[in-house]
């Protein structure tokens, strides 16, 4: 599991540079022509026929109407939008806060009816208390160079965990148990974070599991990722969220997740770990 964007991210992207190439056959044109009409620097039509540089969509109107080729703008455009949105870098989606991106995802939580959540490096976002989400918001802010809205987003993303509690939801989480014991912030609300895991654990549509440090591994420890029912799994790395769609891809992170799972402790014994580190904190 890396970082780099997916195989279908990779793919779709290099269609739509197909697709500019091939448009610019058909009318006759050379990429310096190109480049020339649409006041460019030679270099950048290759970039963009090459899939090196993905295009805005005032490149692609302008591509298009270059070739003669004005009325396939929009579906080229739509086409760009779906590839891009597979992997989206972090700095591009909070260039103006974190807020707009919780938000963003209130559609698709409330449409999942099962949620499968493994989150390796902090608690996950669907039991985050406010105190907590802020800190965690805060320090993401800061690292890139976003503007710091922890608060409004510390609050959007409260609003969008309403499904914990509402609606016809089943959730499936795991955490590995360093991260219960991970100073994100203060004693008392790391205390009052833990806490509210463990009230979470009791709600009927949650399942909690804890992967222990002591755990025989058959799995090694991954990025943090969510699947959504069996349509999307979307994986957290540090310079960006990937969004796949791809069955095949999928389907991986299904076997991963299962192969996690098999290795967590759930209940009483889950409840154990949450206590012992909550202990630390006192």
């Amino acid at each position: 599991m890396s970082a780099s964007p997916s195989p279908a991210a990779h793919e779709a992207r290099h269609a739509v540079a197909l697709r500019l190439r091939e448009m610019r056959y058909a009318s006759g044109l050379t990429a310096s022509e190109v480049a020339a009409r649409c006041g460019w620097h030679k270099a950048k039509s290759s970039r963009l026929e090459n899939a090196r540089t993905s295009p805005s969509d005032s490149d692609i109107r302008a591509w298009c109407a270059a070739c003669g080729a004005l009325d396939q703008a929009e579906d080229l455009i739509a086409a760009s939008r779906t590839a891009e949105s597979m992997y989206a870098e972090w700095r591009r989606l909070h260039r103006s806060g974190i807020r707009h991106h919780q938000e963003a995802a209130v559609p698709l939580y409330d449409r999942t009816r099962l949620f499968r959540v493994y989150c390796s490096n902090v608690i996950p976002g669907l039991l985050q208390t406010r105190a907590y989400a802020t800190a965690l918001l805060s320090a993401i802010n800061r690292f890139q160079g976003t503007p710091d809205d922890a608060d409004e987003a510390a609050d959007a993303r409260l609003a969008r965990s309403h499904v914990i509690r509402e609606g016809r939801h089943r959730f499936l989480l795991l955490v590995e148990e360093v991260v219960l014991r991970y100073h994100l912030t203060g004693p008392g609300p790391m205390t009052a974070q833990l806490d509210f895991l463990l009230e979470a654990m009791a709600l009927p549509a949650v399942s909690l599991g804890v992967i222990p440090l002591d755990a025989r591994r058959s799995m090694w420890p991954l990025e943090t990722f969510m699947i959504f029912d069996e349509e999307r799994a979307q994986v957290e790395t540090l310079s960006a969220e990937i969004n796949i769609t791809a069955p095949s891809e999928i389907r991986v992170y299904l076997k991963a997740f299962d192969q996690l799972q098999q290795m967590a402790v759930y209940g009483d014994k889950a409840r154990r770990l949450v206590l012992c580190a909550r202990a630390a904190f006192e």
